[in-house]
């Protein structure tokens, strides 16, 4: 009889603690995937002042239109990239086109004059600092993550309940590691 007890709470501790572990992974998966919905709201913000800063500076230097389009172009397949490194490669793109209007930009001082300019380079700046921010937040949860089902006892239950690892945000190219200059 005490034998049957010891089974039993044996039996109901391993289940206990397959079912905290498992809740952990959860809450590690979710974490991750907050982050990244995080980057995307701030991606989108980006996104949407592009327009207008590209409108703006059109305005002053309207034959520069091959910079305008690949601006666009850029802006366009960074919204289409669907995984991490897509963003991430995509990303890089667009913060180099920006940097080539940016570069336009400063041809024209009635343009770095302009209100409407500075305040779109200010708005796009606070963005780049909250972008850095959250792809920091993100590669920590999904670091986290990764090392919560790649160690023990983690390792046990990952596999077979499908939590897989998921993938860094990362900056393949070196000059895609700076934000695009905005300056004044």
């Amino acid at each position: 009889m005490v034998w049957l007890i010891v089974l039993i709470l044996l039996v109901l501790a391993v289940g206990l603690s397959l079912v905290l572990l498992y809740n952990r992974l959860v809450r590690y998966r979710n974490r991750v995937d907050n982050a990244w919905a995080q980057i995307e709201v701030q991606l989108k913000r980006r996104w949407d002042l592009i327009p207008n800063l590209v409108e703006t500076v059109k305005g002053y230097a309207a034959h520069e239109r091959e910079t305008f389009e690949n601006v666009t172009e850029a802006r366009t397949r960074a919204q289409q990239a669907q995984t991490p490194a897509e963003t991430a490669q995509a990303e890089g793109i667009l913060g180099a086109a920006l940097g080539r209007l940016f570069a336009v930009a400063e041809a024209y001082p009635e343009l770095q004059a302009d209100e409407n300019f500075r305040q779109l380079q200010d708005e796009l700046a606070q963005t780049e600092n909250r972008i850095a921010t959250s792809r920091q937040v993100y590669n920590d949860s999904v670091l986290t993550f990764n090392n919560a089902i790649q160690t023990f006892p983690g390792l046990v239950i990952a596999g077979p309940f499908g939590f897989t690892q998921r993938e860094f945000f990362e900056v393949e190219e070196e000059a895609q590691r700076e934000a695009p200059a905005v300056e004044f």
